[in-house]
């Protein structure tokens, strides 16, 4: 079985094997604590044995509903914010042509947009304006229905929906991903009839894709959500156990270790300009888990080679406190030779009959080693291709790590009580019922 694997050979000059190891207690610890649920934010681990607890019944429905959309729609907006959407952002653009979006969606291939993760006035103006003579369908996605950016975009979407196509037909164009019981939006679903799939409580936003959330979407794209989860399941197997096979564990342990060493910030990077959007969900899934408590990795990410042109003089020259994640893909989709010219002007004669991803591997390889020589250790992470199985092992894997990684962290992963700074100042300045006094006392501070 292929599959994903991680190799720390390329930290040793900073961090030792028996640093490593020293962490090995505090790692089985934390492993502990996600399988057995004995540890903080123990109500949000619904996405542990998620991937071989998905039933074929709910894979089915998932699959009918985007059948359903797919051929009654050539667009459909995907509505959310945070996880809610930069889960199936990260792998349709992974899976996707690199030039489908500039080709137009048609009923059986619909387009898949996004809305809802901006409060952006002309991207929103923009989006309706392109939607005016689409069959377009929605898939709005919140646990409550009422958080600022999805339901402003859902309240617009809808009403031009209902415009378009009249409020009878578009109940059946619009699927609402929500909570089982409570909110506005499973209110209004209720009251509309609207097609709707659960988001368990137990699961938090930034560790949804694997369920209804970023799968819909994804089946909508024609993605085959079936091998996705059938990764998931395969990473789940093996990230069970506490040791060296496991490499979720193998993960965490080195980069706390590199964290402990003054590796304050870690830089995701690829070589294949598909997986921008993984880089994307990854800093929020590291980001919103591990940044609290006045601790934590600062997650960033480039794509490679075009960041090397920009980043590359940082991260091979600046300040020594960064390490990398990279994420190596073992085999392109398609195969493309360097042809050879009679005048060689570009003098690239020299690699003439090669495939364009061999000169990309040692590109990668090349700047592996060089940014090790500088002081900047790696973790190469090989994935053997940009296939849905293999995406489903890469989300598990990260998801395992962060847990394992928060808590050896000491902090809990699960929550996020940073987020909500911003929006009661947003509330209070936009003079929202109930923030009274927010609004006086943050006015007197302008």
């Amino acid at each position: 079985m292929k599959k994903l694997s991680v190799d720390i050979k390329d930290v040793k000059s900073t961090v030792s094997t028996d640093d490593i190891r020293k962490l090995d207690n505090a790692a089985s610890e934390a492993l502990d604590k996600v399988l057995t649920g004995t540890g903080a934010g123990s109500d949000f681990l619904g996405w542990v044995h998620l991937p071989s607890e998905t039933t074929d019944a709910l894979l089915d429905d998932i699959i009918a509903t985007a059948d359903s959309l797919r051929q009654n729609c050539d667009t459909v907006v995907a509505i959310g914010i945070g996880g809610s959407y930069l889960g199936a952002k990260a792998v349709i653009e992974a899976l996707s042509d690199s030039f489908a979006s500039y080709r137009p969606g048609v009923a059986g291939d619909p387009k898949v947009l996004f809305a809802g993760q901006n409060i952006g006035e002309d991207y929103l103006y923009e989006l309706q304006d392109y939607l005016k003579d689409k069959r377009f369908g929605i898939i709005v996605i919140s646990k409550s229905g009422t958080t600022t950016e999805p339901a402003i975009a859902f309240r617009l979407l809808k009403e031009q929906l209902e415009h378009q196509l009249g409020v009878d037909e578009a109940r059946k164009r619009i699927v609402a991903i929500t909570d089982a019981q409570r909110g506005a939006l499973r209110r209004l679903a209720t009251e509309e009839g609207y097609k709707t799939f659960v988001i368990a409580d137990n699961v938090g936003g930034r560790f949804s894709v694997l369920t209804p959330v970023g799968l819909l979407p994804i089946a909508v794209a024609g993605f085959d959500i079936r091998a996705l989860i059938d990764g998931a399941v395969e990473m789940e197997k093996l990230t069970a156990a506490p040791d060296e096979a496991n490499p979720a564990f193998l993960y965490a342990e080195t980069r706390n270790a590199l964290y402990n060493a003054g590796k304050k910030i870690e830089i995701l990077v690829n070589y294949n300009p598909k997986l921008h959007y993984f880089g994307e969900w990854w800093k929020q899934l590291y980001g919103e888990s591990e940044g609290k408590d006045k601790k934590g990795i600062f997650p960033a990410a480039v794509d490679n080679s075009t960041d090397l042109h920009s980043m590359g003089q940082w991260i091979q020259d600046g300040e020594r406190t960064i390490f990398e994640t990279v994420i190596s893909v073992a085999e392109a989709k398609h195969e493309k030779l360097i042809p050879s010219d009679e005048s060689n002007l570009d003098g690239l004669n020299y690699i003439a009959g090669k495939h364009v991803d061999e000169v990309n591997k040692m590109a990668e390889l090349g700047t592996r080693i060089a940014h090790c020589d500088g002081g900047v250790p790696n973790i190469l992470i090989t994935l053997p291709a940009i296939e849905e199985k293999y995406l489903g092992q890469l989300i598990y894997f990260f998801e395992k790590a962060c847990g394992i990684s928060g808590y050896m962290l000491g902090v809990n992963p699960f929550n996020q009580p940073g987020v909500e700074d911003y929006k009661r100042n947003m509330f209070a300045l936009l003079e929202k019922p109930g923030y009274e006094k927010e609004t006086e006392a943050i006015k007197a501070r302008l």
